[in-house]
């Protein structure tokens, strides 16, 4: 895929992993939208890069589909969704609040499956389109501490395979990303404390260009899961 002139929607798209990604397409000449939830960091990216720039939490039914209806009235067609915005948190089972877990699914998972149905809807209609969920590692296997997280992002899985499924035969590609460790801000506002830089470790451009790459490859084919670890990090 040409990536220059494409309209791509990324979602969490103020910091880390999301931001990377919106910058590296911008840079591919595509028309950039990202979303997010901190004004301060929106006003001052979409400055910066030139994206378009929405505040809204992904969660919320209403104000997704509001959201699309403008993005339809806005541009004549939209080619990729990125679907990054998800948090982390992080608890031993027997200290995990039933609130906390719901609130941290409704987030990773019913919000990734609410932009996506509705980008689904503007793909289908044009007989092409670009899904990227943004998984992680904890979508393959599970480790102490981690069960909402790792719950969220194994119902991303599945969910991709389900789209994956489903929309393969309107012509869109739908792609699973699986980075390990990131060095982005994810740790710190999850409460697991802020880590020192470590430069063997991955960090978010890393991920961005897992994702131009993926998008890059001819439209005849394409890429169903990618899964991207340091290759050999020192603590």
């Amino acid at each position: 895929m040409e990536i220059k002139n494409k309209t791509a929607i990324v979602t969490g798209g103020t910091s880390g992993i999301g931001l990377a990604t919106a910058i590296a397409l911008r840079e591919k000449g595509a028309n950039v939208i990202i979303t997010g939830r901190n004004l301060e960091r929106m006003r001052m990216h979409c400055s910066r890069h030139g994206f378009d720039g929405y505040l809204f939490d992904v969660s919320d039914e209403h104000v997704v589909m509001k959201f699309y209806d403008g993005i339809l009235k806005k541009y004549p067609r939209v080619d990729i969704l990125i679907n990054n915005a998800a948090y982390g948190f992080f608890r031993k089972l027997v200290d995990t609040e039933a609130a906390k877990f719901n609130e941290l699914m409704q987030a990773n998972v019913t919000g990734a499956m609410l932009m996506a149905r509705e980008a689904a809807k503007i793909f289908i209609s044009q007989n092409y389109g670009n899904i990227i969920n943004i998984s992680s590692t904890a979508g393959t296997r599970g480790f102490e501490n981690g069960t909402a997280y790792v719950a969220s992002k194994f119902a991303l899985r599945g969910m991709t395979e389900c789209w994956r499924s489903e929309l393969r035969k309107h012509n869109i590609r739908v792609t699973l990303i699986n980075p390990s460790e990131v060095q982005t801000e994810f740790f710190a506002n999850s409460g697991a404390g802020k880590k020192e830089f470590n430069p063997s470790k991955l960090i978010a451009e890393d991920i961005a260009h897992a994702v131009i790459s993926a998008l890059e490859l001819n439209d005849r084919g394409f890429v169903t899961e990618l899964t991207v670890f340091a290759t050999n990090p020192k603590d």
